[in-house]
């Protein structure tokens, strides 16, 4: 992956001095529920400026490349993009000062993994708590929110959650999944009850075996559909007492 200020980039680059027409990049706000609590794929610079501090994925559009096409590719120097189970546009940034020295265009994206898988990055990438971030580059701190803001609407009112999920799941992990990506309780029977209304839902039929504390078994569910669709164009999943 290239740094987006590199002296060797594309001839398409405009000079910092003339600032003639921007360049483009693409990034990628990557979230999945790691530990139990929402986690974003970031990479350390190596150069100025802000070398040492941590990016989002990311690169320069190419000439006759789709602003898909070039995240997907600079995604893959990082991670395998297929464990991803959603990726979609978030967001471009066009602050002509965002990047030192230069007109910088950045067009971003939000991605999703599911939990429990792990996917090998290189050295110099690690999952950070979103709640927790280091110190950023540019303005990647706020598109790093803005992608959790996301989420956390898109939760409300589709069926995002999937993206979050494995393919079978017991309502009490849903939960679990669901809090850590809203930051704040959610209630099993409440989650359940709306999930199941919308027809987001269904029963498997099948159940998990009670842990070491024993128990009921547990009923596993799975998503209808696993691809984006609004449920309930008005709900919001709000804290409890609001």
């Amino acid at each position: 992956m290239r740094e987006p200020t590199s002296p060797s980039a594309p001839e398409a680059r405009a000079s910092a001095a003339g600032r003639e027409r921007p360049t483009h990049v693409t990034l990628a706000v990557v979230l999945q529920v790691r530990g139990g609590r929402l986690q974003a794929l970031l990479w350390q610079r190596a150069r100025e400026p802000y070398a040492g501090a941590w990016a989002l994925p990311g690169g320069y559009l190419e000439p006759t490349e789709t602003l898909e096409a070039s995240i997907r590719r600079h995604l893959a120097a990082k991670v395998d993009v297929r464990e991803l189970s959603h990726l979609e546009q978030l967001e471009t940034r066009s602050d002509p000062e965002r990047v030192p020295g230069e007109w910088q265009l950045a067009t971003a994206y939000l991605g999703l993994a599911p939990v429990g898988v792990d996917p090998a990055v290189p050295e110099d990438t690690a999952w950070h708590p979103v709640d927790r971030l280091p110190r950023l580059a540019f303005d990647h701190g706020p598109i790093t929110l803005a992608g959790r803001e996301r989420l956390r609407a898109k939760l409300s009112y589709t069926n995002l959650g999937f993206a979050l999920a494995p393919d079978e799941f017991t309502i009490a992990q849903l939960r679990d999944l669901y809090a850590a990506a809203m930051g704040h309780h959610v209630s099993t029977t409440n989650l359940q009850r709306v999930l199941v209304r919308r027809r987001v839902l269904e029963a498997t039929g099948a159940r998990r075996d009670p842990g070491p504390a024993g128990g009921r078994p547990a009923g596993l569910f799975r998503f209808r559909s696993r691809e984006l669709e609004v449920t309930d164009p008005f709900a919001v999943l709000r804290p409890p007492g609001r």
